[in-house]
This record gives structure tokens, C-alpha cells and sequence, in this order.
């Protein structure tokens, strides 16, 4: 018996650490770094890594590097050398695109060539299940179990967290209950809960769906602006409110809600991709800009949360191709893909004419 944390543990706790600018030890044999979010890191801690060494760097994700013209020797990454006179400024400069038109020159940029980059690429995952920007400030250690003890920080392990990082969280029921909706009184809403303390992931259940049947099936994911706010620079909650209408109309179906906000980066990633496109650049070309894929959803838990509620097959309402495949792939039947063309503003025009273009989506 023991009370000490395990893998899943000290990875929440380190994707805390980082969001409040604590830096974590990150360990592959005799192998260390510490490493702290570019986004969160402050003057105080800056000047404690630099005492720790001069090999001082900064990793972004490839698309990143691509935007700011650095090498990526690392194939997915770069780790760009921090000069010795550079600030949080520049440091911030290279994680943040906000200011890229106004400063497009940050270098000459110096790309490491030697040694290994697993753990900096281990740094940014975290920092992208963290939903920060996706860029790590680094600096190698000696001895990574005393540091982080004589530090109190928290230590991760690549051989423990590899497959945890990965692979998705197991959800489990937490509970359910009636909720009267505007569509149907019939409404009932399930939480899930995954276990590695992420955000919990929603099941809107119409009516009485027949198990042995196809259900009628949306995958939505959490979208602030258009779902609560009426966005208009998107058309999530049109669909929302549509796909719970059809739900409404034929007596039956399900809506999972999945806490994916921003294509799976985050709110405040979200925001500065909009600010990035009142620059001009479409959705893809923000994401890019970021350090982000077009994409970080993972559609794979809606999948998980029919399977537990009891469903094998769908009919999706969906525009999104891979949404239909990824049901496929995971074992839920798609029946039927049923289009949910709603939501077409003037203001939202080109965003959806990029989702077809560059997404793939059936508009």
C-alpha cells in the first residue's frame, strides 16, 4: 500500500505546475531537463535556470518553427538556443505569434543539432494538455531526482508517461439525471469523468433511443463564443441548437458535448487564433502560426461514451468526414451520415469555406 502519486497523477500535477509557471523535471535515464512553459515562466524563474547552465533553450513544434524560419532538425521540433541576452520578451516572442507582422524578423535563429530531443518533446505535450502555447523553456540537469526533490518539483518519467500521453484517458459515469430541454422534456444529461483529471465530457440523452437501433448522434465539441455567446464567426451554435432540435423532432438521439474547446487548444489559444485572423490568415494558417496542428481533437472519446451508454451504431449528424471515419475505426457503426448545413453568416463566409477547402468538410 502506498499514498505516493502515480503516472497519472504527476501528470495533472505537472500540467498544473506549468500553467502557474512552475517549472517540472523531465527524466529518460540519465537524461534530464527542467522545463517550463514559455507562456506562464517569469523573470525570477528565467534567471534560476540560466544560473543552472548556459545551455538555455527554447522548443517549439515544428509548424512554429516553420513560421518563424527556423530549423527543425528534430523532425516534429526545433530547440532554438536562447542568446545570453535574451529576455522573457524574446523568449515570449517566440512562443506567442501575436506580434509576428509587426517584428517578422526574431533571429538569426540557432537550431540545436546535437543530442537527443524526446524530452523536449515530452515538454511540449504537456504544454498542450495544459492548453498553453506549445513552447518550452529548457535547461539540462545532472542529477534530476535530487533537483526535483531538493526543489519540490514535480518529475516525470518518458518511459512512465509515454503511452499516457498518447493514449486517451479512460471516462467513467459519474451520474445522470432528468433535464428538461426547450426540444423535449424528455432530456436526460451524463457526466463522464476522465481519469486523469481533465475536463468532463457530456452526454445529452433525448427520449428513450432503442440500443439495438442506430441512434441519431452528434458530436459537438465546447465552443464558448458560438455556443453560449452567438458567435458569428463560426457555425457551432447553429448546429448545436439544430442537432438538438432534429434530436427533439424524431423523439430520440444523442448529443455528446465533448470539452475539446478550439479544435482541442483551448479557449485562450482559440482567442489568439481569432486575433491572428483579423491579421488576415485563415483558421489553419492561426493553428499553424501557434505551434498547433490543424486539429487536436480527439473524437475518439464520443465513441467511448456511446459504448458505455450502451450504443454500437450511429447515424451521425455531421459534415465532417472524419468524424465518420474515426466512429468507424473505433467500432461504432455509422449508418447513415445525416448533414447539418446551418449557421451560414456573412461574417463566418470564408472560416467556412476553409473548413471545406483545407478540413475536408461537406458544406
Amino acid at each position: 500500500m502506498t499514498l505516493l502519486p502515480d503516472i497519472t497523477e504527476l501528470l495533472a500535477r505537472a500540467r498544473a505546475d506549468l500553467r502557474m509557471g512552475l517549472p517540472v523535471v523531465l527524466q529518460d535515464g540519465p537524461d534530464a531537463l527542467l522545463a517550463a512553459s514559455a507562456e506562464t515562466l517569469d523573470a525570477r524563474r528565467l534567471a534560476a535556470m540560466r544560473a543552472l547552465s548556459p545551455e538555455l533553450t527554447v522548443a517549439i513544434t515544428a509548424r512554429r518553427a516553420e513560421t518563424l524560419k527556423a530549423r527543425a532538425y528534430d523532425g516534429d521540433l526545433a530547440r532554438i538556443n536562447v542568446p545570453a541576452e535574451a529576455g522573457l520578451t524574446w523568449i515570449s516572442a517566440l512562443a506567442d505569434p501575436e506580434d509576428d507582422l509587426a517584428t517578422p524578423m526574431k533571429g538569426p535563429l540557432a537550431s540545436r543539432r546535437e543530442g537527443g530531443a524526446a524530452l523536449h518533446r515530452l515538454g511540449i505535450q504537456l504544454a498542450k494538455s495544459a492548453r498553453l502555447l506549445p513552447a518550452m523553456v529548457t535547461v539540462p540537469l545532472a542529477d534530476a531526482t535530487a533537483f526535483a526533490r531538493d526543489n519540490g518539483l514535480t518529475r516525470i518519467s518518458l518511459a512512465a508517461a509515454q503511452d499516457h500521453l498518447t493514449d486517451r484517458s479512460p471516462l467513467h459515469p459519474v451520474v445522470n439525471a432528468r433535464l428538461p430541454l426547450s426540444v423535449s422534456e424528455a432530456g436526460r444529461l451524463h457526466i463522464f469523468r476522465p481519469e486523469d483529471g481533465g475536463e468532463e465530457h457530456y452526454a445529452v440523452e433525448i427520449g428513450r433511443p432503442d440500443r439495438a437501433k442506430p441512434v441519431l448522434a452528434r458530436l459537438h465539441s465546447a465552443c464558448f463564443t458560438g455556443d453560449l455567446l452567438g458567435s458569428l464567426k463560426c457555425d457551432c451554435g447553429p448546429q448545436l441548437r439544430a442537432a438538438l432540435q432534429h434530436m427533439g423532432d424524431e423523439g430520440a438521439g444523442v448529443l455528446l458535448y465533448l470539452n475539446q474547446e478550439g479544435r482541442g487548444i483551448g479557449l485562450a489559444n482559440k482567442m489568439r487564433a481569432y486575433a491572428l485572423q483579423d491579421q488576415g490568415f485563415d483558421t489553419v494558417e492561426a493553428n499553424h502560426r501557434l505551434g498547433f496542428e490543424d486539429d487536436e481533437r480527439d473524437f475518439r472519446l464520443g465513441a467511448d461514451i456511446l459504448k458505455s451508454m450502451g450504443f454500437s451504431s450511429v447515424r451521425l449528424l455531421t459534415n465532417n468526414p472524419a468524424k465518420v471515419a474515426m466512429m468507424e475505426k473505433t467500432g461504432i457503426k455509422v449508418a447513415e451520415r445525416v448533414p447539418l448545413k446551418v449557421g451560414l453568416n456573412p461574417l463566418n463566409a470564408k472560416y467556412l469555406d476553409t473548413k471545406a477547402k483545407k478540413s475536408g468538410h461537406i458544406l
